[in-house]
């Protein structure tokens, strides 16, 4: 990010809209991700307890990622793979390991459980991140968090701006059909980065509505 971009960034983030927006918008996650936790108290169970019967590991999985200004934040999710799913060169093959080094994502991924496929589909291995939100690592809105190698290696200069907004559950790149958007393409990297210089109210708001549709209708989730 060249200097006259960080100039203008801080600029337009030190105004009394923009801190209100903040405050809102914390507000908002609290209130919201709250409500959530109660709600869907149930869900939690039912989804923790088909995780254990599914192959007697662990039910929950915490990802080591990086947070709002460098911060290390661990993002956690009901597990979706095969225990030892980490060991990659054991358990895929070397064109399965090539696209994940490139997209950091797999194709009929051969780790996920049958459980975990589901999951997937449904967004519903997302849920635990909801305290992530209530605790304040994670917003409602904002860019996917990502593992430190992957931040360097695919955002490079423009790190440091992705990482100038709190990641979130959901976000402009999720909205527009996640695994549809590659890295290859230029494209993930694109739509987070727009999030980051038009963040404000409406567009969380858009994003949410834009979100609902792409669950409901399962676009590229994987």
């Amino acid at each position: 990010m060249s200097d006259y971009t960080k100039e203008c960034t801080a600029a337009s983030r030190s105004g009394a809209k923009y801190k209100c927006y903040l405050f809102f918008k914390r507000a908002f996650d609290i209130v919201s991700s709250g409500f959530m936790l109660l709600l869907l108290s149930w869900l939690f169970l039912i989804l923790a307890i088909a995780v254990k019967c599914s192959d007697g590991g662990s039910v929950f999985y915490r990802h080591p990622r990086v947070g709002k200004g460098g911060k290390d934040i661990f993002i956690p999710k009901f597990r979706s793979m095969k225990r030892d799913a980490d060991k990659l060169e054991d358990m895929l093959t070397p064109e399965q390991l090539e696209q994940y080094r490139r997209e950091y994502k797999i194709d009929n991924d051969p780790r996920v459980t049958g459980v975990g496929h589901f999951l997937r589909k449904t967004s519903l291995d997302e849920l635990p991140q909801l305290w992530s939100i209530f605790k304040g690592d994670l917003s409602v809105v904002g860019p996917r968090p990502l593992m430190r190698d992957e931040l360097k290696e695919k955002y490079g200069d423009e790190a440091e701006k992705l990482l100038s907004v709190k990641p979130g559950l959901i976000g402009w790149w999720a909205a527009n059909g996640r695994s549809n958007c590659t890295y290859e393409s230029g494209e993930r990297q694109r739509l987070e980065l727009y999030y980051v210089d038009h963040c404000s109210a409406w567009f969380d708001i858009k994003i949410i509505f834009k979100t609902i549709g792409t669950v409901l209708r399962g676009d590229g989730a994987q």
